[in-house]
């Protein structure tokens, strides 16, 4: 039985005469309302709607959530626990290894290193770029600390001539701009165009700069160019 002190005059509680084991039994019972799993879609169905992980009083302002906030807490144990649970990205992050393994998680999903845009894309589920750039100093900061093959500064700008070279050679021609987004779009190996253009600077002639090299490197190999990019054999 539940009891609480009364002062003389004071008008008896609805909590008196309260059995607890019932009290429990029903409580119970409410929570089986809600399967965690229904709960767990109810966040992420959330977080798509509001562009990120949910706060509680985002959470709760949601029209289209039917669970309230402590319904949560009260199967999960804490809020931040539920976010994992569901997948979601807490807004506070205790220590670097977390946001770590969540880019080791992401690669062994995509099978090889996690790109801006694969943040980008999970936005609410992952962490953004700029996270990462806050606590490392860069995305590919970040990337060579989880263990992914991110080269630096030259090696950059040489695996992107070759990727150049190859495409060239599918194309039969040099690749412009639109050409090297359409093949990043089918082959997310390739750096961005964007990358390639913020490697030369973005300075003005960058793309054409970037051509020039892959073309000393095709005729290195023997191959050919017509005054319009074309490749031919000599």
């Amino acid at each position: 039985m539940l009891y609480r002190y009364c002062m003389p005059g004071d008008r008896p509680s609805p909590l008196d005469g309260v059995d607890p084991e019932e009290l429990a039994r029903f409580q119970a019972g409410i929570r089986r309302r809600h399967a965690p799993e229904q709960i767990l879609e109810e966040l992420r169905a959330c977080a798509a709607r509001v562009g990120r992980s949910p706060t509680m009083r985002e959470f709760a302002a949601d029209p289209q959530t039917t669970v309230h906030p402590q319904t949560v807490i009260e199967h999960f144990g804490t809020w931040n626990r539920a976010k994992r649970r569901a997948g979601l990205v807490p807004r506070r992050f205790a220590t670097r290894e977390e946001l770590l393994g969540l880019l080791r998680d992401l690669g062994e999903q995509l099978g090889r290193a996690p790109t801006a845009r694969d943040l980008d894309e999970r936005r609410g589920r992952l962490p953004s770029k700029s996270l990462y750039g806050h606590m490392f100093g860069s995305l590919g900061n970040a990337l060579r600390e989880a263990g992914f093959d991110v080269p630096l500064g030259s090696d950059r700008l040489e695996r992107a001539i070759g990727q150049g070279v190859a495409l060239s050679r599918q194309l039969g021609r040099l690749p412009r701009f639109a050409d090297w987004a359409e093949a990043r779009r089918a082959d997310a190996s390739l750096y961005t165009e964007w990358q390639v253009y913020r490697m030369f600077e973005s300075r003005r002639g960058a793309w054409s700069t970037f051509q020039f090299l892959i073309a000393k490197r095709l005729e290195a190999a023997g191959e050919t160019l017509s005054t319009d990019g074309r490749l031919g054999r000599a």
